[in-house]
């Protein structure tokens, strides 16, 4: 084990070594990223069963949950980022303008950061991996952090990654907090970080010492409002797969639910009809539910179900030996109650009493914004005032979860629950940056009409040349349907501009 004054030295000349790397240009390349994402699916599908048994091993995580919401999802984002890149990569050309010249150009360049960090959570593999699909499309060098609490996960990354990528330019560091703690003291390019909110004050801390930017990927507690519009069948069907999934541990899972006290009755005996369809009688020897990752989590868990003040309607068993807590549905919960203090992340749903849909949005709006807002309704102006007077960072309407799995949307929370958005081109956009670029021609005519004026002497001519150009700018772009009349006049005055100045008239005509 390194010291820690050896292990600041070896990530310092990690650091500079990638750095190095990519000031060479080498992921700029678009075959290399192209090479690089084709390399990133090979890992993939040719390890899918390591990658599942690490996922097993740490959370008992069932296999059809781990091909839907982890391995499908990365071979698809991988695909989907590589079917695109190109197109991403094109840089924007912006609209020219008569106040140029012929040959002169404007563009925005959209180019990587380069040197980045990513720093994943325990919950889920493909976090740490998902990132990278963005960071390697951009053209960065990436250091990956993966959690060292998902222990078989934190190994199968760390062993596959300089098998499958290449070594100079991604690299995989493991180990916990200290590790984590030296690393920060490097300057990075980016840092993205998915995890809680409290670490991400410290990390965010530490990039303001270099300014350097950052996606933070939190968490917190993701209301469900459903009123008595709905299909009670299909709410539950779909509250209870979103929440139950990874036995809860998931950082959008719905974390309580909001209703009024006749559609609480009706819910919580679809639940019970639901659960026995899912999981039967005997849910803990279903192999269909993950175990919570472990025994800190575990008594954490207990520890908020046993101070809650609600009654427990459906399951409440607990085997630590198992770390195994049954999906669990607390009713009469206040909102002091010990599951509202913070996010769950957990198989435990309390259910909140509300009297109506702004009641609800009340009750969200003093609280964080949340990374997922869930609403269940037929009505169509109850979807209105969800859209227009609540904030959160993703509002999914008659479903949970789902909007994690379109890359046509972005992925984020908004304050307590993050910044930045990534999944599809916002993981491209996210890890590059946009560059102005202006490209001008040494051509005789394009400097005299656009140059020429702005140079001293500064004369009156000049002035009102100026002036008048500016005073009607909007007008000056170049549009082929209707941009004929202002350049006949444009080129009339560019052509009697070009004469004043070139045969020193203003002196003639007192200007």
């Amino acid at each position: 084990m390194q010291k820690p004054e050896e292990q600041e030295k070896s990530y310092q000349q990690m650091v500079k070594d990638m750095r190095k790397v990519f000031l060479s240009g080498k992921t700029r390349d678009m075959q290399f990223r192209k090479s690089q994402l084709q390399r990133l699916l090979a890992l993939v599908e040719e390890n899918y069963d390591s990658l599942y048994d690490a996922l097993f091993k740490d959370m008992r995580k069932p296999l059809h949950e781990a091909m839907l919401t982890e391995l499908m999802f990365l071979k698809r984002d991988i695909r989907h980022t590589a079917w695109n890149l190109k197109k991403w990569s094109r840089p924007t050309k912006v609209p020219m303008h008569l106040t140029t010249g012929p040959a002169d150009s404007f563009s925005v360049n959209h180019d990587p950061h380069g040197v980045v960090l990513i720093i994943a959570p325990w919950n889920y593999v493909h976090l740490v991996l998902s990132p990278l699909v963005g960071a390697i499309a951009a053209g960065n060098c990436a250091i990956l952090k993966p959690s060292e609490v998902s222990v078989n996960c934190e190994a199968v990354v760390a062993e596959l990654i300089p098998k499958y990528l290449d070594n100079d330019c991604y690299k995989v560091v493991t180990g916990g907090p200290s590790e984590i703690t030296a690393l920060l003291k490097e300057k990075f390019d980016y840092i993205f970080y998915t995890g809680s909110f409290p670490i991400a004050q410290i990390i965010h801390a530490a990039a303001n010492k270099y300014l350097t930017p950052v996606t933070l990927e939190l968490g917190g507690k993701c209301p469900v409002y459903v009123d008595d519009s709905v299909n009670y069948h299909m709410t539950a069907q779909r509250i209870l797969w979103g929440k139950f999934t990874n036995l809860g541990q998931t950082c959008v899972a719905p974390d309580y639910i909001m209703c009024n006290e006749q559609v609480q009755t009706k819910l919580v005996e679809e639940f019970k009809k639901v659960l026995l369809e899912f999981y039967g009688e005997n849910m803990q020897e279903n192999t269909d539910l993950a175990r919570i990752i472990n025994a800190r989590h575990w008594n954490r868990l207990k520890m908020l179900l046993k101070r809650s003040k609600g009654d427990v309607v459906i399951g409440g068993d607990l085997d630590e030996y198992d770390l195994w807590i049954s999906p669990t549905v607390i009713v009469n919960v206040e909102e002091t109650d010990s599951l509202m203090e913070g996010e769950l992340f957990g198989p435990l749903l309390p259910i909140l009493n509300v009297n109506s849909a702004d009641e609800a949005i009340a009750f969200i709006n003093k609280r964080d914004t949340p990374l997922a807002l869930y609403l269940y309704t037929r009505k169509s102006d109850t979807v209105k005032k969800f859209k227009n007077l609540t904030q959160s960072g993703a509002l999914d309407i008659n479903d949970c979860i789902y909007h994690c799995s379109v890359f046509e949307i972005p992925f984020g929370g908004k304050g307590e629950s993050g910044m930045g958005r990534y999944h599809g081109k916002w993981s491209y956009d996210t890890f590059s940056y946009d560059r102005a670029i202006l490209h001008r021609m040494f051509d005789p005519i394009g400097n005299i009409h656009s140059m020429t004026p702005r140079y001293p002497p500064y004369t009156q001519f000049k002035y009102k040349l100026l002036y008048n150009a500016l005073k009607h700018f909007d007008h000056l772009y170049v549009d082929p349907f209707k941009a004929v009349p202002y350049f006949v006049v444009f080129l009339a005055g560019a052509i009697l501009a070009f004469c004043i100045m070139h045969f020193k008239l203003y002196e003639y005509l007192g200007l």
